[in-house]
């Protein structure tokens, strides 16, 4: 269970390492303090800065985080100057303050290199407004802040840098944690009640949801693996290979994990109740498959377990008769599972050259060889031949400003609007207004995001400011105690940032509380002050999000949904011509990898829509688009998976035709969503059927059966869309709810 909360131990690294490096530089500081005899102030900006730039370097290699950590000490440095310099002087102040905010907002435009200096430079800017320094120790503030992103870079650099291989494999076991519990809830699922089966349901998609997170973690860290071998000439050929096995076993078990939970959700949903010797048997193989799973199994007994949860349903599995279709299709489901879990560990500890183990078992030979191409084919004929007719044009993408600069002219007109209306409520604690009035707008896409970011972090304060009082009145003249607590709700903080605005408001106002405390300017009127400026703060930023070149939340949606469909449609065309024998322009992990991305995107987009308040309609529609493409998602990543072990060149005249029209299908659902056009969509189930006539004729009983796993995919991907498609045309009502350029 802690194997999966925390996938690689990322939020737990961070809290730590964050920690110990405010803790270094508030050591460190208080060090020169004595000796300089400056206030206490000094120390304050070392921690926090120190504590900034763990939170904002998200830098996935340790060469570039080092180097991101570094460079932000030049803004760093600068804003602090320019604070502290201009605190005395408002209005002057408050001008370059605006500016700040804007070009911090401004330059994410360049990655996670950009976030971090924009970072940097607003909270140093920020930080000399908070503590009312003076000029005369102007030095010594720039001393801890070198100290303070000093510290970071020491420990999070040097001292406890990641290791990649370390980190690899904390997320394969929380991987099989993942695994572990979709299969814990698809097993729930065959015991429960018939009243319990709904709430039972919600459980298992949710598990199914946190198992496609960790596997995207997991594929892009083998990614990364495989980006630093390039470094190495004498690793990169067989980095690769070791990458690619790896990363195929991987997506293998997490298909297979996806087919037992929707075939035990369908047989739940459509059978009568199952009988005692099937059910018997279906939970039998399930325990086995949760025992071999466990993160605290043995290695030596996983193959032992996975050959018992396959024996266990043998029966239902091999019965012929057709009268339990569901039942059987559940048996298969575990089948597959155990013999992707299987080769997922064979994979995992194949030596480099052993790549034969690494292969999946169901392999177009029977013995998982890799495929034979066709020599002498061009890599790029044929391949594009009907792609411009299957997806959408240039014309039909959102035009307009680009985020960056769309955002930055809106937090440039919240924070102005933040500083006048602050200084109204307190001419001594405005700079609250204007921090969250900045903070709603980091990572955000559009109006919805900033609303649903902004009142959870008002709730959160409040929260906060209720536990502040308790631990400031608790530790209150008590030194030692009160900064135990502090770094105690620092760690909880920045463990918790990645998990909710909400949590991450209320510890840092908990920080505060017992941080006043400490510098003795702790009062029940500074805390209440601190709700009623991050109230202004995020009444501005709403304000803003809505009158100033507003994004609405259904275009950003639109935009992930185009993103998500072109996604597909780049996947379903590369699996198509690689079962061809033609390579693909993309390599076909990278397309899969991007899907998958592009879906996690839409998923994020529609939180905003996917509201359980009364006067957001539709919300049932987009919960049901959101069901709709993940159906794709899964299809053409199988389809993808296929075509890895299946070449047929002769099969080209009946497949592509049926593959482009069930992307012409895909493409046209886009539009009706988009409300772009309104089109018909024909069923391709003709041509898939001319296509599966091909396969089922193929003499070789191997080659057939992985001929016939090709076109399983197709019909599921033409099925869904066509009959979302079909239920949206047949009324009004449905276009106008899912319709996407609508205000929010």
């Amino acid at each position: 269970m802690l194997s999966g909360v925390d996938p690689g131990l990322v939020r737990l690294r961070l809290a730590g390492i964050g920690t110990a490096s405010m803790i270094l530089a508030a050591a460190a500081t208080s060090g020169v303090r004595r000796l300089s005899g400056q206030p206490v102030t000094v120390v304050l900006v070392a921690a926090m800065l120190a504590m900034i730039s763990n939170l904002a370097v998200n830098e996935t290699e340790v060469t570039r985080l080092r180097g991101t950590t570094l460079l932000m000490l030049g803004p760093a440095l600068v804003s602090l100057a320019a604070g502290t310099l201009l605190e005395p002087h408002h209005v002057v102040a408050d001008v370059v303050f605006v500016t700040v905010t804007m070009v911090a907002v401004y330059i994410r435009r360049f990655g996670a290199r950009g976030f971090a200096l924009g970072m940097a430079a607003f909270m140093a800017f920020f930080l000399p407004q908070l503590l009312h320094v003076t000029r005369d120790q102007l030095p010594w503030l720039l001393v801890a802040a070198t100290l303070g992103i000093g510290s970071t870079l020491l420990l999070r650099g040097w001292a406890f840098a990641e290791r990649p291989q370390r980190t690899l494999d904390r997320l394969a076991r929380a991987f099989r944690a993942r695994v572990h519990a979709l299969v814990h809830a698809a097993a729930d699922l065959l015991t429960v009640p018939p009243p319990a089966v709904a709430d039972q349901l919600h459980d298992l998609e949710r598990r199914r949801a946190r198992l496609n997170d960790t596997a995207l973690l997991l594929a892009d860290s083998l990614e990364r693996g495989g980006a630093e071998r390039q470094d190495d000439p004498e690793r990169r050929h067989e980095g690769d290979r070791d990458g690619a096995h790896r990363a195929l076993a991987l997506l293998d078990a997490e298909l297979a994990a996806e087919r037992l939970a929707v075939a035990t959700e369908r047989l739940v949903q459509h059978e009568s109740p199952v009988a005692g010797s099937s059910r018997h048997a279906l939970l039998t193989g399930l325990e086995r498959l949760l025992t071999a799973s466990a993160t605290g199994t043995a290695p030596a007994m996983i193959s032992t377990l996975l050959e018992e949860a396959k024996r266990s349903v043998g029966a239902p599995a091999t019965e012929t008769q057709g009268h339990n279709d569901r039942i059987q299709r559940v048996a298969f489901a575990v089948i597959r599972l155990a013999d992707a879990l299987e080769t997922a560990q064979r994979a995992q500890g194949a030596t480099p050259g052993d790549h034969t183990t690494a292969r999946p078992p169901d392999g177009p030979d029977g013995g998982g060889a890799p495929v034979e191409r066709p020599a002498g084919l061009d890599r790029s004929a044929g391949s594009g031949t009907d792609q411009d007719t299957a997806t959408g044009t240039d014309a039909d993408r959102p035009q307009g400003l680009a985020l960056s600069t769309r955002q930055a002219l809106q937090v440039g007109i919240a924070t102005s609007l933040a500083i006048v209306v602050g200084e109204l409520v307190s001419p001594a604690r405005w700079y609250w207004a204007v921090l969250t009035a900045f903070i709603v707008f980091a990572n955000t896409s559009s109006r919805g995001d900033v609303i649903s970011r902004g009142w959870q972090r008002l709730v959160g304060t409040v929260g906060g400011v209720l536990a502040g009082m308790g631990l400031a009145v608790l530790v209150s003249g008590h030194e030692l105690p009160a900064l135990l607590v502090l770094f105690g709700c620092a760690f909880l903080m920045l463990y918790l940032v990645r998990i909710s605005q909400s949590l991450l408001a209320f510890w840092v106002t908990a920080v505060l509380a017992v941080l006043y405390g400490l510098i003795g300017q702790f009062s029940v009127q500074a805390l209440v002050l601190r709700i009623e400026e991050t109230a202004v703060g995020v009444a501005m930023g709403t304000l803003a999000a809505y009158l100033v070149l507003p994004k609405r939340t259904r275009e950003a949606f639109g935009e992930a949904l185009d993103e998500m469909v072109d996604a597909a449609d780049a996947v379903l065309t590369g699996s198509v011509e690689r079962i061809l024998g033609r390579d693909p322009a993309s390599p076909l992990e990278r397309l899969t990898r991007d899907l998958h991305q592009a879906l996690s995107t839409l998923r994020e987009r529609a939180k905003p829509l996917d509201n359980p308040l009364p006067w957001r309609r539709g919300r049932s529609s987009y919960q049901r688009t959101l069901r709709v493409l993940t159906a794709v998602e899964y299809y053409a990543r199988s389809l993808a998976r296929v075509a890895d072990d299946v070449s047929e060149p002769r099969w080209a005249p009946t497949l592509r035709p049926a593959a482009t029209a069930v992307r012409t299908n895909l493409n046209a659902l886009r539009r009706m969503l988009q409300r772009r056009q309104t089109e018909e969509t024909a069923s391709a189930e003709d041509l898939i059927d001319a296509a599966e006539a091909y396969a089922a004729h193929t003499p070789d009983p191997d080659h057939r059966a992985a001929l016939l796993r090709a076109t399983r995919p197709l019909r599921g991907i033409d099925q869904v869309v066509v009959k979302f498609a079909t239920d949206i045309g047949r009324s009004g009502e449905a276009i106008r709810t899912q319709s996407l350029r609508t205000s929010a």
